[in-house]
């Protein structure tokens, strides 16, 4: 019978510097949500807190020398569920809902493939993709400063939409090009967030067809096996 009485070196893993910002990260996002809509200000800059400590749990890995496996899970699954729950708010008070759904189901998919194609080939972390043949993937992964504006692009948008949202009728196009005429800081904002995600959009593709195609050449290899 397996022992999964844990030594105190591994439980001091789950009390490595990041991985608190990790847990923090997570009371931040349940106390946003919890007041998405009684206090739209609130949800935003509790919002943005935790964001921006999603940066600060990676620097504090590298600096500290705390990288570990499950600081990386616990700091992806986080960003998937914050981002989902955000996703599934805005379903629900623009028109056509489909669009957000279609995006969490995209942004799921791609990250789980790519997690999964990553175990499967014994790769150390889902970011190594320096075997890709495709510029814009090895691109967004090879540059911090890239994947950070991508990243942060998309979580501006959702947040102006979220903030901006007035009934559960409003149709996103109507409210975007009607926001983006307000006044020219704000076009500009929206405009800069709209390029990055688009790129944060096309890469998740082909992160979810790359990491497919490694699923099954996996199978295919695991066959020719004698």
């Amino acid at each position: 019978m397996m022992d999964t009485k844990l030594p105190r070196s591994k439980l001091s893993v789950y009390l490595y510097i990041p991985n608190i910002i990790g847990y923090i990260r997570i009371l931040m996002n349940c106390l946003a949500f919890g007041v998405c809509f009684s206090n739209k200000k609130l949800f935003s800059i509790l919002y943005l807190i935790s964001f921006v400590c999603d940066a600060l749990d990676g620097y504090f890995a590298r600096k500290l020398n705390q990288v570990s496996t499950f600081g990386a899970v616990l700091d992806m699954v986080t960003d998937r569920i914050s981002t989902a729950c955000l996703l599934v708010i805005l379903s629900q008070v623009y028109r056509p809902g489909l669009i957000f759904l279609s995006l969490l189901a995209l942004d799921i998919a791609s990250h789980w493939l790519q997690m999964y194609s990553t175990f499967l080939f014994g790769r150390a972390s889902h970011k190594d993709v320096k075997d890709s043949t495709n510029w814009l993937f090895k691109a967004y992964y090879g540059n911090r400063i890239f994947m950070a504006y991508c990243c942060v692009s998309c979580e501006v948008l959702y947040i102006i939409l979220f903030l901006v949202a007035k009934n559960q009728t409003n149709d996103v196009i109507d409210v975007l090009v009607y926001t983006a005429k307000q006044n020219s800081l704000l076009s500009l904002l929206v405009a800069l967030a709209l390029f990055g995600w688009a790129i944060k959009q096309a890469i998740n593709i082909i992160q979810m067809k790359t990491a497919a195609d490694l699923c099954v050449l996996y199978d295919i290899n695991k066959k020719q096996r004698p």
